[in-house]
């Protein structure tokens, strides 16, 4: 399988980017990733002085996909996500919901542990390791890791985990695949500005899709599919989110608008991914067991 190690990073998703390796659509690479800070963080007297800001949110690639074009969407299953054992998380007065009741930034070790992230406090809480940053190269100029877009990354939304499959929309010849930004739990919201960062190694089988016509990212897991959208404010996100899923089950199902809308208000779950980027993320999901009754699929 072909690897890519952590010292291949970006730290903006480009089209103008020199592709780390190249991959036949139907192919599988493994990338090696550090923790959202780089790895710069190693204990929790560690102060934010000695941290290199510009370094934040590193994804490794990019990834050049052979035959995938624009207006193609790219297919990314998640086939494997390994992860330290250990991890970090921070609370700031410079980033979160709760920014306010902080002064300067400190951060707090968490060791991973018998399949539970061993919090501060003494919480213990289930690992479910997912990918916060996983994008292609977005139209028009470089979109730093750590904004999410219409072009995926830093979309910090826990469904991108092992079984799960990311739809991106291509702009760009090889769509410019990285991901990184591995979080061992994280819940929705990610509210702190960090979920259990954490660096690993990610598997991923990339594929061209010619039969989707998208705007925005979607995932698809056993359970649900989700549109992904991203915006200003959560509103618009949330907006944005529904309206993709009401597109797709019209083009996809051959639902009108209004039986689709009844259908997602009946059936479907609109949720926060994260509110913390620059941009905020919802999704918008439909289980597949309420879809089972169509004939066509989704995605």
């Amino acid at each position: 399988m072909i690897q890519v190690a952590k010292d291949r990073r970006v730290f903006s998703l480009s089209a103008t980017a020199e592709p780390a390796v190249r991959v036949a659509a139907g192919g599988a690479v493994c990338l090696e990733t550090a923790d959202c800070f780089s790895d710069q963080v190693r204990s929790s007297s560690d102060t934010p002085e000695g941290i290199d800001w510009g370094s934040i949110n590193p994804a490794t690639g990019p990834v050049y996909v052979e035959g995938a074009e624009p207006g193609d969407v790219l297919a990314v299953t998640v086939e494997r996500v390994e992860v330290a054992d250990r991890g970090v998380m921070a609370v700031s007065a410079g980033f979160g919901v709760l920014r306010r009741h902080f002064s300067g930034t400190s951060f707090r070790m968490v060791p991973l542990q018998d399949g539970e992230a061993l919090l501060p406090g003494g919480a213990r809480v289930s690992l479910r390791p997912m990918i916060g940053v996983i994008g292609v190269a977005p139209d028009g100029g470089p979109v730093p890791c750590g904004s999410p877009g219409s072009h995926g990354g830093n979309m910090d939304t826990r469904l991108i985990g092992e079984g799960a499959t990311v739809y991106l929309p291509v702009a760009t010849a090889g769509a410019l695949l990285a991901a990184g930004d591995l979080h061992a739990a994280m819940g929705d919201g990610e509210i702190c500005g960090t979920g259990v960062e954490v660096a690993g190694r990610i598997t991923l089988r990339v594929d061209v899709r010619r039969d989707l016509d998208l705007v925005n990212p979607l995932v698809e897991t056993a359970e649900v599919v989700a549109a992904i959208a991203s915006a200003v404010t959560l509103d618009e996100a949330a907006d944005l989110a529904t309206r993709d899923m009401a597109d797709l089950l019209c083009a996809r199902l051959g639902l009108s608008m209004g039986d689709a809308t009844m259908l997602m208000s009946a059936a479907g779950q609109l949720h926060v991914s994260q509110v913390v980027d620059p941009l905020k993320t919802a999704r918008f999901e439909m289980s597949k067991a309420v879809l089972k009754c169509f004939a066509g699929a989704l995605v």
